[in-house]
């Protein structure tokens, strides 16, 4: 077993990123005095939603400042993972983008979710309407 794996507390109002370890099904990891003690020192249980896991690779998405624990997985597990974190599919990432032209509510969650299923800059910009360097602001 290798790092597969990283769990981190997703910062309140921030978008969801990652998967809640609790939607992933039991992982092995849980279960050592590692993520138990990692848990305990900030003070929340592995059911809480705002502790996240994301497949290796997928780190750089995790926000600046944010406490990681490097995880193994199985190989079962880390199909599971990577299942539960995969994003929409463009498509559909790219009709709820142009209906956000019919609103503007939580608009940075919207973009920051394109972002993240792959959907380039430049055409989130031009299915929304948004200023690109607002785009390339929340990229970062």
């Amino acid at each position: 077993m290798a790092d597969d794996a990283y769990l981190f507390l997703l910062p309140e109002r921030h978008p969801r990123l990652g998967a809640a370890l609790a939607a992933v099904g039991a992982l092995e990891c849980t279960q050592t005095p590692a993520v138990h003690g990692w848990l305990q020192a900030h003070d929340v249980s592995a059911s809480s939603e705002h502790v996240r896991i994301l497949p290796a690779g997928a780190e750089r998405f995790i926000p600046d400042g944010v406490e990681r624990l490097p995880v193994p997985l199985s190989e079962e597990e880390t199909v599971r993972v990577e299942q539960e974190c995969a994003p929409q599919s463009v498509t559909d990432m790219e009709t709820e983008l142009l209906e956000f032209r019919e609103t503007t509510e939580d608009w940075q969650a919207l973009v920051h979710r394109a972002l993240t299923a792959g959907v380039p800059a430049a055409r989130i910009a031009q299915l929304t309407g948004l200023d690109p360097q607002d785009i390339a602001q929340l990229a970062v």
